[in-house]
């Protein structure tokens, strides 16, 4: 029986956010991003084990008191993009994974994946040919800018999607992908899609947002605050 085994790429700096710290170490609710996005993981019986990937110059995480369960483990083999910094990790699971294992790779930064997202993808793709990601269609309309900031044309957004994470593919494909992309990739999705493969779209969440900008951060702490009041 294949099982489930989770990646967090979390070797980045986060420039656009324009803050001393990388973002994942900002606080969320009290407690640093990248804690809470792990603690998704660490509540749900799907999954087997957890690899935090850092860069071997982070001096944050040990500052941090991070709390970590028991199939939580960090490895400091940051790369040079986020598809080496998977394939690292990638590698550090080879010997304790079967090449047909599911691995779900998640941004440190999207702390807003809840429960039943994560479920609906490994119910939903777990005897998938292929595999696929938790997405949205997209809603607003596109603007395609010129140089000068000003619009070009309306671009249309029939059959589009945002991506959003946990990518989910066989340890097996997903390692081939990225072997064989380079770090050219951006998501997992577009490594496995340069294999001739077709990923499955699976419906996310609209509060499982990537932390990118400063209006990010004041938007998932205002829903967490929320959510706590709640009793959720």
């Amino acid at each position: 029986m294949a099982l489930f085994h989770v990646v967090i790429p979390a070797a980045g700096v986060g420039s656009r956010m324009n803050s001393e710290i990388p973002k994942q170490y900002l606080p969320l609710a009290g407690r640093p991003v990248i804690e809470r996005t792990l603690a998704v993981f660490s509540a749900s019986h799907h999954i087997h084990s957890v690899i935090v990937a850092l860069s071997p110059e982070d001096d944050y995480w040990d500052s941090f008191g991070i709390r970590l369960d028991e199939k939580t483990r960090i490895v400091r083999c940051g790369g040079a993009s986020r598809a080496e910094t998977v394939l690292n990790a990638l590698g550090h699971l080879k010997s304790s994974v079967s090449i047909e294992d599911w691995i779900l790779v998640h941004d440190a930064v999207r702390p807003g994946l809840s429960q039943e997202a994560l479920t609906r993808l490994v119910t939903t793709l777990g005897k998938d040919p292929v595999g696929g990601i938790l997405a949205l269609p997209l809603a607003d309309t596109l603007k395609r800018a010129a140089g000068d900031q000003r619009i070009a044309r309306t671009e249309p957004r029939d059959g589009l999607w945002q991506a959003q994470t946990p990518q989910m593919f066989r340890y097996g494909v997903l390692q081939e992908a990225l072997l064989a992309c380079g770090n050219v990739p951006t998501d997992e999705s577009q490594a496995v899609e340069v294999l001739g493969l077709q990923p499955n779209l699976v419906p996310g969440d609209a509060r499982n947002f990537k932390i990118t900008y400063p209006q990010d951060l004041v938007l998932a702490e205002a829903l967490w605050r929320a959510d706590e009041k709640e009793g959720i």
